[in-house]
């Protein structure tokens, strides 16, 4: 099967072109992804649907992937813990080469097909939990082997990937297949389909935690007060719930912890 995103370049004679062709003809191609995504989302809504219902009967998310794709799911999952308030532990994510790939790649390591799911025994799995495997090329063995042995002991398993019809989705319940397209540069899909990743990573985790009752109205109620710019947001958000000025507000944040402990003890 030829991989859509070893596909030759739409363009050609790049280092022949100015620096605003390049930038516009990157522009071109990147606007082709949300596209892509919408075509994609009744599959995203299925695993999102999937992945909700587990996690609300106190399941856990983890991401695993290789290079670039593994990189994505650290950031989703490390950004949860402070947008949304939820414990470390909930939301996983694990790549090919462990911490030290986030920064410098780990030759080989996706290559292994066992190393995923012994990664992922660190967290002692089990059948609440839920896999989903990133991999735009669809083939990374690291990623298959893990969902191929997770779906087996009882997992959710999911996938994002750019290639559809690629192994990785015949190794999960809930394929989620994002054809972008051929890359601007011949095969780097940490362009069209890295972005393709981000946006799918980013519409499931916040769709999952607004199902988990970690917004209200459209704010993030339960956020780590971790620097003076979300003490400011949130000592707003307290402001705009009870109707109090801005002293008030602060002085109950701090006193509370979060704008939900805040304003729910207000009231």
């Amino acid at each position: 099967m030829e991989k859509i995103t070893e596909k030759t370049s739409l363009y050609s004679d790049l280092e022949k072109k100015s620096v605003a062709e390049i930038l516009t003809d990157i522009n071109r191609e990147d606007a082709k992804v949300p596209v892509a995504v919408a075509a994609a989302l009744p599959q995203i809504t299925a695993l999102t649907e999937a992945v909700s219902e587990r996690m609300l009967q106190g399941g856990r998310l983890f991401y695993i992937g290789a290079g670039t794709s593994g990189r994505l799911g650290i950031v989703d999952a490390s950004e949860c813990p402070p947008t949304f308030g939820v414990p470390h532990g909930l939301v996983v994510g694990i790549m090919a080469g462990g911490d030290a790939a986030i920064r410098k790649a780990a030759e080989f390591a996706e290559d292994d097909t066992d190393r995923g799911w012994k990664d992922l025994q660190a967290h002692a799995p089990g059948a609440s939990d839920t896999l989903i495997g990133i991999a735009a090329s669809g083939t990374t063995p690291y990623v298959i082997g893990a969902l191929n042995q997770a779906r087996a002991n009882g997992l959710l398993t999911g996938c994002i990937t750019c290639n559809p019809g690629a192994p990785v989705v015949a190794a999960c319940e809930f394929p989620v297949e994002v054809n972008v397209g051929p890359e601007y540069v011949t095969g780097s899909t940490r362009m069209k389909s890295g972005t393709a990743q981000k946006l799918v990573l980013n519409m499931l985790s916040t769709a999952v935690m607004i199902r988990l009752g970690r917004v209200k109205g459209n704010r993030m109620v339960d956020m780590q007060l971790s620097n003076n710019k979300l003490i400011d947001r949130g000592t707003k958000m307290v402001m705009n719930e009870l109707g109090v000025n801005y002293e008030t507000a602060n002085a109950l944040l701090k006193k509370h912890g979060s704008v939900r402990a805040a304003v729910d003890k207000a009231n």
